[in-house]
């Protein structure tokens, strides 16, 4: 596997917080998002594969063992969200609601 995101996917990942790895894929979201209402396709789709990996990568954290329900459940609402359809009725602002929590959480050292 290919990863964009090399120093994380060897290890420095794990040295985050869950809060911080959380925001961490909130921005990459919002990237994906902010892209895709400028129209630039290519570079939402890129940033929304960022995302993933970096979900994939908080999914293989030993410590977020008891948080697994929620972050698969995240992975599979935003493919539902960028690529299949959004049958969940996501929105723009639900997605940068919910990863705003993750931000605060992290600058205040939850």
């Amino acid at each position: 596997m290919s990863f964009q995101h090399k120093e994380l996917s060897q290890g420095r990942w794990k040295s985050f917080s869950f809060f911080e790895q959380m925001a961490n894929i909130g921005s990459e979201v919002e990237r994906a998002i902010n892209w895709k209402n400028k129209k630039d396709l290519e570079y939402s789709r890129m940033a929304f594969e960022r995302a993933l990996e970096l979900i994939d990568l908080t999914i293989a954290d030993e410590k977020n063992r008891n948080r697994l329900r929620e972050i698969t459940r995240v992975r599979e609402a935003l493919a539902d969200y960028f690529v299949c359809g959004n049958n969940y009725s996501s929105s723009d602002k639900s997605w940068k609601d919910y990863f705003y929590s993750f931000a605060l959480a992290s600058k205040l050292n939850i």
